[in-house]
């Protein structure tokens, strides 16, 4: 198992400054995680740092609350790709799954999917901590109708992060055709088994270093 390219190294805190963004970036360099996940603001410094390499560059979009409008959704993920992102991992309309309006949530992910045009990786965050199973299922199930190529537990920024259960409900759901990303609590080495083991396949995680050394972080997301 290629555990270094199976994570997302992850920096998402507002106060990052660019000593930490470079940091981040030699990192994944040296460890070849398949990318760093950083802010919006910070796509086109890591896509330099990272030109020439094999690390992707993602970010996210509707961060993280997931509340702006489908349009928003639809400029951040072009404003990124045309900054050197390769992947987006946008957070759905949350109200709007838990009100059962699922017309909206579709068409939400569909247009961050159209506004990739394949020049990037969808990954659909759900945030699973404010959901109820039926609500995990349903979204899954949007995610795969409009096209993402990943569904994604949680932000990191809300009241939990990934768990087992999560990861292996959605497993089940999505199929073997589209991945599915754990992040938030992902902290050890034994933390990332145990997402494997239900389903995932790549891994959101700030503690990328201390997993690969073998250790356990405390790093919150």
């Amino acid at each position: 198992m290629n555990i270094a390219g199976m994570i997302d190294h992850t920096l998402l805190k507002p106060d990052a400054v660019e000593a930490d963004i470079t940091k981040l970036a030699e990192e994944a360099k040296t460890y070849h995680f398949a990318s760093v996940c950083v802010n919006p603001a910070w796509v086109k410094r890591c896509a330099e740092l990272l030109a020439g390499t094999d690390v992707k560059v993602c970010t996210v979009i509707g961060f993280p609350l997931g509340a702006t409008t489908s349009s928003v959704k639809a400029f951040e993920t072009k404003d990124a790709i045309g900054n050197g992102a390769t992947e987006v991992d946008m957070v759905i309309n949350v109200g709007a799954l838990k009100d059962g309006n699922d017309e909206l949530v579709l068409k939400d992910i569909q247009a961050v999917v159209d506004a990739a045009e394949g020049k990037a990786l969808v990954k659909v965050i759900i945030e699973t901590c404010l959901l109820t199973d039926e609500e995990k299922v349903r979204a899954c199930k949007l995610a795969v109708q409009a096209g993402a190529d990943f569904v994604k537990t949680s932000t990191g920024f809300s009241t939990g992060g990934a768990t087992p259960e999560d990861v292996a409900l959605m497993r089940t759901t999505v199929g073997d055709n589209v991945g599915v990303k754990a992040s938030g609590g992902v902290r050890s080495l034994e933390d990332l088994e145990r997402m494997v083991q239900a389903g995932a396949n790549r891994i959101g995680a700030s503690s990328g270093v201390k997993i690969m050394q073998g250790g356990q972080s405390t790093a919150s997301y």
